[in-house]
């Protein structure tokens, strides 16, 4: 792992992200896939997202928060999410009061094996860092013939912290769903498409953009959905609150 984990340290430093393919994490990673099952089977209980201001009725999500650091990682109170429209142009300035993620799903070897991974590798990139805030998302994005699902809908944006993951937990009857990275002037560096459950894609947020292309039924008569998990770190300003 600690060698898998220093090529993916050295793609973030040198170009702001890595990629990492579902079967070189289980590899690399097997913890990742010990109740993978039971994992994704949780995002078919995901509600749906009351928050969104274009009315779209495509994506469902649940979330909570954790506290990272060197002594593991604590659950925190539940809590609003928040971003300024700065971020998110879209949905910023309001705290949006998400469903927590479920307990089962919290305990779950695959969430936490994700969570180490992510603090193993963006920790020691930020040595000054001693505590991580960490927020963790389960989205669905639902697509249909009259309405494609809209993964981004703020468009190419940074989520206003230092790290981001997404993790592709399953693609059902969908085409398109495509990654784009983007330099600050706006310049796209890189495009591919998240397509095997286990598909990661790791970003330093303080240097790049990103956004996902709108997603689309394969065949519209039957449900066309994406499923990812997305985790964010930023470090803990002031005294730790649990």
């Amino acid at each position: 792992m600690s060698e898998y984990l220093f090529s993916l340290r050295a793609s973030l430093t040198e170009v702001g992200f890595a990629r990492s393919a579902a079967d070189t994490i289980r590899s690399a990673a097997p913890e990742l896939f010990t109740s993978w099952n039971h994992f994704q089977a949780s995002y078919d209980r995901l509600p749906l997202d009351d928050y969104m201001a274009d009315l779209g009725r495509y994506r469902r999500r649940r979330y909570a928060v954790y506290h990272m650091s060197d002594q593991g990682q604590i659950r925190a109170q539940h809590q609003p999410h928040f971003q300024t429209a700065n971020y998110n142009w879209l949905n910023g300035n309001v705290e949006r009061w998400f469903q927590e993620i479920e307990t089962e799903v919290a305990d779950s070897a695959t969430l936490n094996a994700a969570l180490k991974m992510c603090f193993d590798l963006f920790a020691p990139l930020r040595p000054e860092v001693q505590n991580w805030h960490t927020e963790v998302h389960q989205f669905r994005i639902e697509a249909c013939a009259e309405k494609h699902g809209l993964p981004t809908p703020e468009g190419v944006h940074r989520d206003g912290v230092d790290f981001v993951l997404v993790l592709l937990v399953k693609r059902e009857n969908i085409v398109a769903g495509t990654t784009t990275l983007h330099d600050p002037n706006g310049v796209k560096i890189s495009e591919f498409t998240l397509t095997e459950p286990g598909d990661a894609v790791w970003i330093d947020d303080q240097r790049l953009f990103h956004g996902v292309t709108a997603v689309q039924p394969a065949d519209p008569s039957k449900a066309a959905y994406r499923d990812v998990l997305v985790v964010t770190l930023k470090p803990v300003l002031g005294e730790l609150n649990p």
